[in-house]
């Protein structure tokens, strides 16, 4: 769905985004801030009255700038991060460290130490390395830590294989076909100074039903059953992770926070019901779901290459650099010309970045009006893992971010330039 003023242009948050091209340049990335505190609310609005203490933790590496992260705490939403760059960020950005998770596959000491010493909320514990690290920094200083358990629970996502976490064979959380999530467990807890808040699991992302989520429910809640009859520990809190999908195209049809939540918590008080254990707090932890269609890519076309009986190529000033998501895993999108999105289409075309990969095509196959080198088009939903993915391949800067909201656009990151690209090249030859 798209929205448009009275000339008919597109609008991003009740802006003009030919003027905030015009205004800003191209490629840009664009936020309708007002949809993603719908978003935040949708999430907030579909625990009401089921009794049940959760927390949102926005995933911030779908996309982790300080603009994002006040808007989440702004929706009283909770913050995971998954590196020392995201948790400067948060710190900058001046979000309660108390209300933030820490995950990662490969904490390093110094991470962890950062993590310490500033406060944060929760390190979500995702191997024995990581473990050991954090006895050794924890060993030298007084208190405690809140920490959770990754687990791979064994549940394969129906997604894209680059995008599964659940499944058995995965990098990510420990192993509890092979005994290794029991053996955290008795590690963590024969530590004082680790405060177990309970369990955590992902199964994967922009998953569309929601039997994988009550599937994960059941799982965990069975697990929580089996060891506390074996250890006496019963979790304050199971995180259930993210994954939500969102639309990119009319062939996507994702459900509401609403329909996922109601599903889950029905699930997990029937589970809990059948064991000694108390209802426990929810966490989730969705990302792409928060930020991902209120985000706009605008680019300016430019060459046009028509082969006869094949394929029509427009090509715009951006493409890979700023949303790798088609290359690296084939990911659909839709696009619409800026000036008339409403249009009837008159041609089939296949939009093209400027990088040099046979690769780099952002849309295949798009219906679009008629256009000429200098419109405005606008890729839709590429509010996730555009800009947190995008690179300085072929020496491209990378493009500003703005957000629009209420008719206003506030610029919240600058563009790159060419120097930026050499400021940290050091000479070889005198």
């Amino acid at each position: 769905m798209v929205n448009v003023n009275s000339q008919g242009h597109l609008t991003i948050g009740d802006c003009d985004a030919l003027t905030l091209a015009a205004d800003f340049g191209t490629p840009l990335y664009v936020y309708d801030v007002g949809q993603i505190r719908q978003q935040m609310r949708q999430f907030h609005h579909a625990f009401k009255n089921t009794g049940i203490k959760y927390a949102i933790s926005y995933a911030s590496k779908a996309f982790a700038i300080r603009a994002i992260d006040q808007v989440i705490a702004q929706e009283h939403g909770h913050l995971d991060v998954v590196s020392a760059g995201e948790l400067l960020t948060a710190l900058q950005a001046g979000f309660p460290m108390a209300d933030v998770s820490f995950h990662g596959n490969n904490k390093s000491l110094a991470e962890l130490k950062l993590a310490l010493d500033n406060h944060v909320g929760t390190i979500i514990i995702d191997n024995f390395y990581e473990l050991d690290l954090l006895n050794q920094l924890l060993a030298k200083q007084a208190g405690q830590v809140n920490v959770m358990l990754r687990i791979a629970p064994g549940i394969s996502a129906h997604t894209h294989r680059y995008i599964q976490t659940g499944q058995v064979d995965s990098k990510f959380g420990f192993d509890v076909q092979s005994g290794q999530a029991e053996r955290a467990l008795q590690l963590v807890r024969k530590n004082p100074q680790l405060n177990l808040l309970g369990y955590h699991a992902h199964i994967g992302s922009q998953i569309m039903a929601v039997a994988g989520f009550t599937a994960l429910v059941k799982k965990m809640v069975q697990l929580a059953a089996t060891w506390q009859n074996k250890y006496h520990y019963e979790p304050q809190v199971l995180n259930f992770g993210g994954g939500f999908g969102i639309k990119y195209t009319d062939a996507d049809h994702p459900l509401d926070p609403q329909v996922f939540v109601q599903d889950m918590v029905a699930t997990l008080k029937k589970e809990i019901a059948a064991t000694k254990l108390s209802v426990p707090e929810i966490w989730l932890e969705p990302g792409r779901s928060i930020v991902g269609q209120g985000g706009y890519s605008l680019y300016t076309i430019g060459a046009r290459k028509e082969i006869p009986h094949v394929r029509t190529y427009i090509s715009v000033d951006g493409g890979m650099g700023d949303n790798i998501r088609p290359a690296l895993y084939q990911a659909d999108y839709q696009a619409v010309l800026a000036q008339n999105p409403l249009a009837a289409p008159q041609e089939t075309v296949t939009i093209a970045g400027r990088y040099c990969e046979s690769g780099d095509v952002l849309v295949k196959d798009q219906p679009l009006p008629s256009s000429n080198p200098g419109d405005v088009l606008a890729v839709l939903a590429t509010g996730a893992y555009g800009y947190s993915m995008a690179s300085n391949y072929n020496r491209v800067p990378r493009p500003a971010v703005v957000f629009a909201e209420n008719g206003k656009a506030k610029l919240v990151v600058k563009r790159e330039t060419t120097a930026d690209l050499t400021r940290l090249d050091l000479n070889y030859l005198k």
